[in-house]
């Protein structure tokens, strides 16, 4: 299949490449698979499992959704905390235009 890519127009040639992408992408992860299932046959033909040759999968990090310790707190509300990450929180800008200093508002 030869494709004349000088009569192609500025939009038939960006799609031409897009779909040459994506056929690259399904070749890539056809082989990936191939290779993935050659490689499963022959630790299973030698007798081990994955995890032997590999070694066992760490575990997921447990770190996502974990809290932090309150850093400063609000002198007016003591319940209204903050740990320092993120964007900062109304009371603790209003404590500040009202004259107070980050180290004030420490817990």
């Amino acid at each position: 299949m030869a494709v004349d890519i000088k009569s192609l127009n500025h939009n038939q040639l960006n799609e031409l490449i897009t779909k040459a992408q994506v056929r690259q992408n399904e070749l890539r992860k056809e082989k990936v698979s191939k290779l993935r299932e050659k490689i499963n046959a022959l630790i299973k033909a030698e007798g081990f499992t994955f995890d032997d040759v590999f070694g066992a999968r760490a575990p997921k990090s447990k770190r996502a959704g974990t809290t932090v310790a309150a850093k400063y707190r609000n002198p007016a509300d003591p319940t209204q905390t903050w740990s320092g990450r993120g964007k900062r929180p109304r009371w603790f800008n209003e404590a500040l235009k009202a004259g107070k200093k980050e180290k004030d508002l420490l817990v």
